[in-house]
């Protein structure tokens, strides 16, 4: 078991795929406090999903432990794309596109976060990338990278062989992140980068880079590729992204999609996503059959604690209880979907409409549900696939103490106010 505290929190608790220079590394962060270490993240929307959690994660931890966290927003390498873990090549944003991006994702670290006095930093790579020069950038940068070498890490291998092409653009990428990293160690001594296992490749340049041209030990670190245990890729649900920002995604949808996860993935989520002590977790994923919901309730309290805030997170939790436990027809904070008349007109599908509010997927699985004898109106079962909704409908139908309102749900678990307006 690692040394420092660091590791050894990071170890203990799963956070670890890969990590350079290991004993070097323990030694550095058992011996020194306030070391730096990074993590980048590019514009390509204006929020980050679960997807990125972990990587938050792992600052959280970088300066739990005594260290310095800093946030690399990709104004600079967003331009171009990272390449690893994709077919394709990232739609080409635009220098307003990923600033407006930048003011949205930075929303969400000062939760996780403490920027106060420096104790961590929020630093732009557009800075200092698009102010270089092609020809210097090749003879100072460039002539330490080998092509052969290049052409043998994941981010390109993999997109060759399954014969997806790959710009030269793309390709660059990897040079500019391993230049960040030497950057960030030259001028602010950063000593690490952490990031998902796809950055494998683009951390070890960085590591190589910083050693050549300054001299100076620095260090990587992965985190494992995050799956569901039905194999799922974590960040999106049936219904779309898990947006961490609130104004993408309600608070309750957030806290709901945590409660809803699967039973064997409750202790990893719980060592993963919250700060619940090891043998507390252990004594929660141990919990089986209807037990196991506690679990799930307590791990979507906590994350969506750090996520969104204790008071946000509670009233979530006592949303869910006054739907689910009481089973009343309405709740005050019941997710709402706002349909406007134009949009309703002069009737649609009762399925159609469950596709609209995104509580089912297609007009397929709608009809399924309903002849399934899962859709409720009110808390009264439908059966009729094909019964249509007007305008009166709402009127004459209004949930207790709403106007032109329905409650609308699929299943035990998916519930909403749609409102008429």
């Amino acid at each position: 078991m690692p040394k420092s505290e660091l590791l050894h929190i990071l170890t203990e608790r799963g956070f670890i795929h890969q990590l350079t220079h290991a004993d070097e590394m323990d030694n550095l962060f058992a011996k020194q406090q306030n070391i730096a270490g990074y993590i980048g993240f590019d514009a390509t929307a204006d929020s980050l999903h679960i997807g990125s959690l972990l990587q938050i994660m792992l600052l959280r931890w970088l300066q739990k432990t005594g260290h310095q966290p800093i946030v690399l927003m990709g104004g600079g390498t967003s331009m171009i794309g990272d390449p690893s873990g994709k077919d394709t090549q990232r739609k080409m944003l635009t220098m307003q596109d990923i600033d407006s991006n930048i003011i949205g994702i930075k929303k969400i670290f000062s939760n996780y976060i403490d920027f106060d006095n420096d104790k961590a930093l929020m630093l732009n790579n557009a800075d200092w990338l698009m102010g270089l020069g092609y020809i210097p950038l090749l003879r100072d940068i460039g002539a330490h990278f080998s092509i052969n070498r290049m052409m043998n890490f994941d981010s390109v291998k993999l997109r060759l062989e399954r014969e997806q092409p790959l710009s030269f653009l793309e390709f660059n990428y990897m040079i500019l992140q391993a230049y960040d990293f030497m950057v960030l160690a030259r001028d602010y001594d950063c000593r690490l980068q952490m990031g998902g296992s796809d950055q494998w490749g683009n951390i070890v340049n960085g590591i190589e880079l910083a050693r050549r041209l300054l001299n100076k030990d620095v260090f990587g670190v992965t985190s494992p590729l995050l799956t569901t245990a039905s194999g799922a890729k974590m960040g999106k649900s049936a219904g779309g992204a898990i947006w961490l920002n609130e104004d993408k995604l309600p608070c309750y949808d957030f806290w709901q999609y945590w409660r809803n996860v699967e039973d064997a993935d409750v202790g990893k989520f719980l060592r993963l996503f919250t700060e619940l002590p090891l043998d507390e977790i252990a004594r929660l994923e141990s919990l089986r059959d209807k037990e196991i919901n506690e679990a799930k309730i307590i791990l979507a309290t906590e994350v969506t604690t750090l996520c969104h805030g204790k008071a946000k997170a509670d009233k979530a939790a006592k949303t869910a209880q006054t739907l689910f436990a009481s089973n009343s027809q309405t709740a005050e904070n019941m997710p709402e979907f706002s349909l406007n008349k134009s949009d309703l007109g002069d009737v649609m599908l009762l399925a159609q409409l469950l596709v609209v509010t995104g509580l089912c997927d297609s007009n397929s699985d709608a009809r399924r549900q309903i002849k399934g004898g899962a859709v409720r109106i009110n808390d009264a079962k439908i059966d009729d696939d094909k019964m249509s909704i007007n305008s009166k409908f709402f009127i004459e139908n209004s949930a207790s103490g709403q106007d032109n309102a329905i409650k609308l749900s699929c299943g035990k678990k998916k519930h909403l106010l749609v409102k008429l307006l």
